[in-house]
């Protein structure tokens, strides 16, 4: 059977609408059985969750009239509340199901805020109701069933015709999007709830593209929080296309295949938090139990069942009260229960996967001691707007159809940072969500004060010019090393005259990190080094001249962060370093369609100038270290071990403890004591030396 083929499955939902009984999608008769024999097996505890959803709507009430902020939660109410009724005819779900669902008929539109019937309500609704209709069946009764139909066709009329008179703009075209998963998705439900095959073959025109177009590595520029909110409608579109027409295209989209180790490296030591990279609400809104459960069930994955099961034993209900994503997790039991394989085993990543990773399209590498609660981690990422794929393939395309396709506005403008996690604590962070967003958010390189072209708005990289691209060389990620060197130059302002701007950072076994900064200019500017943190750091002694040393504590997790710039390097008298530790708040409303949300976060920033040069070099060595046990002051015990090494080509430290670092200057060559090669770095821990070559 070919992708456009219809198979046998199909052939109930693609004739003129009428009014006879909907094709139940998703549970034929056999699959329905099937349920309903585990329902007090191995699928007890996903009935359980149902069941638990479907009472917390019994308590609680649909709004009478269309709030002005998100009713998404209300597809999801209609869903749950339909497969209760569907596994075990108990009539008492029917009426609640009814309860939900007149309640969404009754409106004249589907949003209010924003793009009423034509964005995630629209399409969230959809599917959601498209669902209870086919599932409910007969059993709603003429004129309940003849009233949900009617408003659905409604809709999906008004979604199809936006998706066709805005192809090439907004979320009928951007690939690579949160809202256009979800509001296809939404529309090929109803296409095949009421037989529509235009809204299914639109639907399944636009998918057609996503699953060739994403990357392959799974990693997603909008960041986990929007990796957990759009990525489970790739899944239910895909799963949705396979039972309804017979076509799989489960290994066609790569990025499906490999986006949960995208998902699991960003979680943070413990599982429960996440590396907030992008648009993040908050670090809490990161799992999926459902995504989890499908990624097993398709691909075989046996981590993605025990992060599945462990988020379902520990972590569930805490992220579903704290998170600040809506409608959030507890709307998915209905797919919780559907995409569960009890076949598939639970596999620790602890015993399989390696501690560090790189993710080539977005330029991640991601760096942990271990796999366990206290660990250390550094992720750092570099890349154009949208990664690399979507950054070269939009552009392709636009320019073949005159099109808008790109749409990366959760993608910030934090190429060449980084953030630090120890010990159960955030050290150093990014700033969460921005609606006006700036590289200065970020632990960046700020110059003349300025950050990245185009920045101060919701989409940095609109509009952008091709050659304003960033990426990461030089890469090692394996065996307790971390290597990068991030190339941002062509990120900041022409105006600005930069000539290079780079940053390498290097992480041990240990966890010690080390950062060179390297920049040139036509002419003199000021480089300011920012350090973010969730509390202000103290200043300590200075190691020696030209150096700067903060200590910053989060609980039982600590870190030395020591500036080598300026006289530290050119062995002249002048000049230090400028400190500053300031406030930087940010706050932002994460939605349209909930216009009074806001989200805030403060973070403490660190500051350090180097004087004016045209040329920078800044060292940053990072020693974390158990707030617990070490005392207060460096000479206590705790204190930082790291020393600069005298080089004449390169920068050397010695981390302490047999670790040391070798970085190469522009000229991928090393001079310095203990070392002298050309290479682009050099890292010794424990008896092993990893050696990265030079450039080509």
């Amino acid at each position: 059977m070919t992708d456009t083929d219809l198979g046998p499955a199909a052939s109930a939902v693609t004739g003129t609408p009428g009014d006879s009984a909907p094709a139940r999608l998703l549970l034929d008769d056999a699959r329905l059985a099937d349920l309903r024999s585990r329902l007090d097996g191995d699928l007890a505890p996903q009935w359980r969750r149902l069941a638990e959803q479907c009472d917390l709507y019994r308590r609680t009430a649909p709004p009478a009239e269309h709030p002005l902020a998100s009713i998404t939660y209300l597809g999801s109410a209609a869903a749950n509340l339909a497969l209760a009724y569907r596994l075990t005819g108990q009539r008492h779900y029917l009426e609640e199901a009814w309860r939900w669902i007149s309640a969404a008929v009754s409106f004249e539109h589907w949003g209010r805020a924003h793009l009423p019937d034509h964005d995630l309500d629209a399409g969230w609704l959809l599917h959601g109701l498209s669902l209870a209709y086919s599932w409910l069946g007969d059993d709603l009764g003429p004129e309940r069933a003849g009233a949900l139909r009617a408003k659905l066709a409604l809709q999906g009329e008004r979604l199809h015709d936006f998706a066709v008179a805005n192809e090439g703009s907004w979320w009928s075209s951007s690939y690579w999007q949160n809202h256009h998963w979800i509001c296809h998705t939404g529309l090929a439900t109803v296409g095949y709830a009421l037989g529509e095959r235009a809204w299914t073959e639109r639907a399944k025109d636009a998918f057609a593209t996503v699953v060739d177009v994403l990357p392959a590595d799974g990693s997603d520029m909008e960041g986990v929080v929007y990796w957990r909110y759009g990525v489970p409608w790739l899944a239910t579109y895909l799963d949705l296309l396979q039972q309804t027409e017979g076509v799989d295209w489960w290994d066609r989209c790569r990025f499906l295949a490999n986006t949960f180790w995208y998902r699991l490296h960003q979680a943070a030591p413990g599982y429960e938090e996440i590396v907030d990279h992008g648009d993040c609400h908050d670090r809490r809104s990161g799992h999926s139990v459902a995504l989890y459960r499908i990624l097993a069930a398709r691909y075989g994955i046996g981590e993605a069942q025990w992060l599945a099961d462990t988020v379902a034993d520990r972590f569930f209900w805490r992220e579903a009260y704290e998170s600040g994503v809506r409608p959030g997790v507890l709307p998915e039991a209905w797919a919780e229960l559907l995409w569960y394989d009890a076949a598939v085993e639970p596999v620790d990543p602890a015993a399989t996967v390696p501690a560090q990773a790189a993710f080539e399209d977005l330029g991640l590498l991601v760096h942990r001691t271990s796999w366990d609660d206290d660990a250390t981690l550094l992720s750092f990422k570099s890349s154009p707007g949208g990664g690399h794929t979507a950054w070269e393939t939009s552009r392709r395309i636009d320019a073949e159809r005159g099109w808008d396709t790109l749409s990366a506005g959760h993608h910030h403008p934090d190429a060449g940072s980084f953030v630090l996690a120890s010990r159960g604590a955030w050290l150093l962070v990014d700033e969460g969500y921005s609606n006006r967003k700036r590289a200065g958010h970020h632990n960046l390189v700020l110059v003349d004060g300025q950050g990245f072209a185009g920045e101060g708005r919701y989409h940095v990289y609109a509009d952008a010019p091709p050659t304003r691209t960033a990426d990461m060389v030089d890469v090692l990620a394996d065996g307790g090393f971390l290597h990068g060197r991030a190339r941002t130059g062509r990120m900041y302002p022409d105006e600005l005259g930069i000539e290079s701007l780079e940053r390498t950072v290097a992480v041990l076994p240990s966890g010690r990190v080390v950062v060179v900064d390297r920049g040139r200019a036509a002419e003199p500017r000021s480089w300011t080094l920012l350090f973010h943190s969730d509390h202000p750091g103290e200043q300590a002694a200075s190691p020696g001249p030209g150096a700067v040393r903060h200590e910053l504590r989060n609980g039982r997790a600590g870190a030395w962060l020591t500036t080598y710039a300026g006289t530290a390097f050119t062995g002249t008298a002048g000049e230090g370093c400028t400190v500053e530790r300031v406030v930087t708040d940010v706050e932002a409303n994460p939605t349209s369609s909930t216009p009074d949300l806001v989200v805030t976060r403060r973070l403490h920033t660190l500051r350090v100038t180097p004087p004016a040069a045209r040329d920078l070099l800044a060292v940053t060595v990072i020693e974390p270290f158990d707030a617990f046990r070490a005392a207060r002051g460096p000479a206590g015990p705790g204190g930082p071990t790291a020393r600069l090494l005298p080089a004449r080509s390169g920068v050397a430290v010695d981390l302490g403890d047999g670790e040391r670092a070798y970085l190469a200057g522009p000229d991928g060559v090393l001079d310095a004591e203990g070392m002298r090669t050309r290479a682009r770095a050099v890292l010794v821990a424990g008896g092993v030396t990893r050696v990265l070559g030079a450039d080509a």
